[in-house]
């Protein structure tokens, strides 16, 4: 099992996604990079941006651990890993932008697999990015799934519509009955292709992300805003702050695994702000994203 290979394509995937966004940003805030150690095995780097031209708050963090025995989050849905041993290794990105109009973007890609004696390995890959703007552009959700079905094409046609409604059923508040954005795709405890496809799909997906996102920013990051759009983009950065803390399963087994919290929690935006039954007035950019774009489309 080629651990080491796995874990130098994930560094040097960050350090390229890095690279990439302090372009974006202008060059002038540079990310932090932050190097940790797990007491259990195991440690990442993290590296942060706040407070740029571009993003307000971005991380794109790399993280290995190791441990002894899953986490109650990994064994519920797969009950016979309860104690094996395992490594966790992937790059989590979440970006949050300053200007209304560029939408905030998640991108995960990442290898789990679990030891146990006289037994073989139990592996498998997960990943996928998906998109969340505030304001509605067509042309920003054709291309976004447009670049998701690029990246899975090589490996069968099936894959994208596959992946596609996986990412719309994951990414849903229960509690809202409401979509988190436009989605795209998403996948887990994939093995179902040798291990160098299921790799090179992976791979392939961390790859085409900075090819999905670049275009969308540079389209949206000079268009005019004010305090309405502002309070709107706190408004919905609410529901991200629900789905992570309420629904997600990499934030739970970050948490239950004894992963390192800052970095866990990097995808919290800075400015948040919640109201008591509210919505937008019938007829505004706002109330178009409710009711034109959350809802689950055929975007490609």
């Amino acid at each position: 099992m080629q651990v080491d290979v796995i874990k130098h394509y994930f560094t040097d995937l960050q350090q390229r996604i890095v690279a990439g966004l302090e372009q974006l940003d202008g060059g002038k805030v540079a990310f932090l990079r932050d190097s940790w150690q797990r007491a259990e095995g195991g440690g990442g780097l993290s590296c942060v941006i706040e407070e740029g031209e571009l993003f307000e708050r971005g991380g794109v963090n790399f993280s290995h651990v190791q441990g002894a025995a899953l986490p109650p989050s990994a064994t519920a849905v797969r009950p016979e890993l309860a104690g094996r041993h395992f490594e966790a290794m992937g790059v989590s990105l979440v970006l949050h932008p300053r200007n209304p109009y560029v939408p905030t973007v998640h991108m995960n890609v990442r290898f789990f697999i679990a030891y146990k004696e006289d037994a073989e390995p139990v592996w498998w890959f997960g990943g996928g990015m998906d998109l969340t703007p505030y304001y509605g552009f067509e042309e920003d959700a054709v291309h976004f799934h447009r670049i998701c079905q690029q990246a899975l094409q090589p490996f069968g046609e099936q894959w994208y519509p596959e992946f596609k409604q996986w990412c719309d059923r994951y990414f849903f508040l229960k509690h809202r009955n409401e979509a988190r954005g436009v989605g795209g795709i998403f996948f887990d405890d994939f093995n179902s292709l040798p291990f160098e496809q299921c790799f090179a799909l992976t791979r392939s997906v961390g790859d085409h992300f900075l090819l999905a996102y670049q275009p969308i920013v540079a389209r949206r990051r000079e268009l005019p805003y004010g305090e309405t759009q502002r309070d709107w983009q706190a408004f919905r950065r609410g529901r991200y702050v629900e789905f992570n803390l309420v629904w997600d399963r990499g934030t739970l087994f970050g948490l239950q695994s004894g992963g390192r919290t800052e970095s866990i929690l990097m995808s919290m935006p800075p400015v948040v702000k919640w109201r008591y039954d509210w919505q937008p007035e019938p007829n505004t950019p706002e109330a178009d994203l409710l009711h034109a774009f959350l809802p689950e489309r055929q975007w490609v």
